[in-house]
């Protein structure tokens, strides 16, 4: 029996020092989790827009094993030498990464919430051995740490095709991924209280001048001949397709994958416009358009008849050369062909 006990007691106290070293243990790595949780917080307040910079170091420092980290770190991947390929879109998707942010900071504060998320961004150049780590070979690119993440090539992306709607789709992929709410995302004004301010003065400056002006009638708003500029750039802009170029950011020509010495202008398939052939079609149909509104208000005005017709004549030919141009164009590009008929009331039986 006195064996027996002096085992129990040597039992019991084997097991009293791993509770209290795992205590321990535990204590020192729950007040570590609490000494990174101060350090990224006060990075974020130093940070305008409260994205926090990692770099290689930083990230070894924050990225802890999944049993000591209570946070998570959502990371936007970015790289300054592809800045100016603007199909990526990297800096306004940076800017808007910003807004969400930002958004999430101010609609958590003093909340248990502010101490759960952290927003971060790396850079390329900076930190090449992070993104190898995560496996990132794609931009733009934006990934979720959660706290029980144990390899970083196991975290979680956002798709390439879910950044349509900018901000609100990287709040909603946030949102998802943390069970947190980011909350309203405030833009900036386009303008500040100072510029406001500043053409406000001017406004009130040249107001009597305006309006002594506006009653003469001498102004470029009431000069005809602006109007009708305007009316034919606009005119222009919409039978061009300009929109469409903007918002998808075509570029006027690329380079011949054949010969990257020459450059292509117009690009065979239905599902690319490049910038030049754009403003070629919008230039024919512009000239169309000119030609039938010299026509119908100029025209009429000639009395001689003769010079009339001869100006008609010149005004179908030119029209018909460019409608031709442009259907030709469209059947070389879609590969469809557009052709005259004659109802079938026509043929003879």
């Amino acid at each position: 029996m006195a064996i027996s006990g002096k085992a129990s007691l040597r039992i019991h106290i084997l097991l009293f020092l791993v509770l209290s070293s795992s205590f321990a243990i535990f204590r020192v790595s729950a007040d570590e989790d609490e000494d990174r949780v101060e350090e990224l917080l006060s990075l974020q307040s130093r940070s305008k827009s409260g994205v926090i910079h990692l770099d290689d170091l930083s990230l070894r420092r924050f990225f802890t094993p999944a049993n000591s980290r209570s946070y998570s770190l959502v990371i936007f991947f970015d790289a300054v030498q592809l800045h100016d390929k603007h199909e990526l879109h990297l800096q306004e998707l940076r800017t808007e990464f910003g807004l969400v942010a930002s958004a999430f900071i101010k609609n958590n504060e003093d909340t248990p919430a502010q101490f759960k998320l952290f927003f971060c961004d790396i850079e390329f150049k900076e930190s090449q051995s992070s993104f190898a780590l995560f496996g990132v070979n794609a931009l733009p690119q934006v990934r979720h740490v959660g706290p029980q993440i144990q390899n970083l090539k196991d975290s979680e992306s956002m798709g390439q095709n879910e950044f349509a709607r900018m901000a609100d789709s990287i709040a909603e992929f946030v949102e998802a991924k943390t069970r947190l709410t980011i909350g309203p995302i405030e833009r900036p004004p386009l303008l500040s209280k100072k510029q406001i301010g500043f053409l406000l003065v001017l406004i009130v400056i040249w107001a009597p001048f305006l309006v002594k002006r506006l009653l003469v009638g001498d102004t470029l708003l009431q000069n005809p001949k602006l109007w009708l500029s305007f009316a034919v750039f606009v005119y222009f802009l919409s039978v061009s397709g300009t929109m469409h170029n903007i918002i998808r950011q075509m570029p006027m020509f690329l380079a011949d994958r054949d010969d990257p010495s020459k450059l292509t202008f117009f690009y065979q398939g239905s599902g690319m416009q490049l910038g030049a052939e754009s403003f070629a079609i919008g230039f024919l149909y512009t000239i169309v358009g000119l030609l039938l509104a010299f026509a119908t208000h100029l025209l009429v005005r000639v009395r001689n008849v003769m010079v009339q017709r001869a100006f008609m004549i010149f005004v179908l030919f030119v029209s018909f050369w460019a409608v031709k141009k442009v259907v030709y164009l469209d059947n070389w590009k879609t590969g469809y062909g557009v052709h005259g008929f004659w109802p079938s009331s026509w043929k003879l039986h």
